[in-house]
């Protein structure tokens, strides 16, 4: 049960109604680069998010999402001077907020900040093959040639037809695998 593992640096998804308030009303944002999530992309826009202790420019994630979202490290919850609780995309009820700032004008969020709960995407045929099911939690051994081996445990399975197979960690995960570019992982479940 080999799965392709992708380090997710930190970004942002926006809200049709924030995309205006920073980038002006009716901006289209521009693909910079698809993702190996079908429909998702990279943008080439940016916005600063603004902390009590620092501020960051992260790149926004299309397309548009129902609820801002800001996925962060731990490091960079600490460079930002909030305390991010670890939950899977789309969970940011009670999580903290911030000052988002774009080049048109700034939004206060209530909410949004997390960290990204470690996880697996996988279309329906290819967890039926691994016998895994949406929300079951697996470990994942990753090898990635550094003599830093690594089995990340509490990894949330997320089945859908909108998925392709891809592990997601973000950027302190990573380096503490000492991954770059390209790694297959093992799920153990």
């Amino acid at each position: 049960m080999k799965v392709m593992v992708e380090t997710s640096a930190h970004h942002i998804h926006v809200t049709r109604a924030t995309l205006d308030a920073l980038y002006g009303e009716g901006y289209q944002l521009t693909n910079k680069k698809d993702l190996s999530q079908p429909g998702q992309f990279a943008c080439f826009e940016k916005v600063t998010v603004v902390g009590p202790k620092g501020e960051m420019t992260m790149s926004i994630l299309g397309p548009e999402r129902p609820d801002d979202q800001i996925e962060i490290s731990l490091t960079d919850a600490r460079k930002l001077g909030v305390t991010a609780p670890v939950r899977e995309s789309g969970d940011v009820a009670g999580t903290p907020g911030c000052k988002l700032v774009g080049p048109k004008g700034e939004v206060e969020i209530a909410q949004g900040i997390i960290i990204a709960k470690r996880h697996v995407h996988l279309d329906p045929k290819t967890a039926e093959e691994f016998g895994l099911v949406d929300k079951q939690v697996v470990s994942v051994r990753v090898n990635a040639g550094t003599g830093r081996d690594i089995t990340f445990g509490d990894v949330v399975c997320r089945v859908s037809t909108k998925y392709a197979p891809a592990m997601h960690i973000d950027t302190d995960e990573s380096n503490a695998a000492g991954i770059a570019g390209y790694v297959e992982g093992e799920i153990i479940a």
